[in-house]
């Protein structure tokens, strides 16, 4: 549980740190918090809700997806400065998003606004997957020669 909440932070976010299984993740406690932190973590990658409102949305959502989960989930929000920053390890593409991990390993995202029965289907599939490298996001290069390649 957070101890404090910064300014400027929304009511429903501030509300979702102050609950017993959700904190806070700074972008420099990030990597280390992954290693700690054992079975299924659930990080919202949150945005300014006057640019994305659906941050708002997602902050009522995350509480009921902790509390229909297959099996204990603990939720880890990321304020907008580390969520723009590691955005990129994860490649999702609309903000708001979710983003699961088992053991800190990458099961997937769920980004964007969607329907409950999507939000309920997505998460029982992804407890269940095997954990893979997430899809980062992709630059292309162009080589020397002028021809374009796409790695990530």
């Amino acid at each position: 549980m957070a101890e404090t909440v910064a300014v400027g932070v929304p009511p429903l976010v501030a509300r979702l740190l102050e609950r017993a299984d959700t904190f806070e993740i700074s972008l420099e406690a990030f990597d280390e918090v992954l290693k700690k932190t054992p079975g299924l973590l659930l990080l919202f990658f949150t945005e300014d809700p006057v640019r994305y409102r659906e941050t708002l949305d997602l902050a009522v959502i995350a509480p009921e997806l902790l509390a229909t989960s297959a099996e204990p989930m603990r939720l880890g929000v990321l304020l907008p400065e580390a969520a723009r920053a590691l955005q990129p390890r994860y490649g999702f593409r609309r903000w708001p998003a979710f983003v699961l991990l088992r053991d800190g390993k990458y099961l997937g995202a769920i980004d964007g606004m969607r329907p409950w029965d999507e939000y309920q289907l997505e998460m029982a599939r992804l407890q269940r997957a095997t954990p893979s490298r997430p899809p980062s996001i992709g630059v292309t290069v162009r080589s020397a020669d002028g021809h374009d390649e796409h790695c990530h």
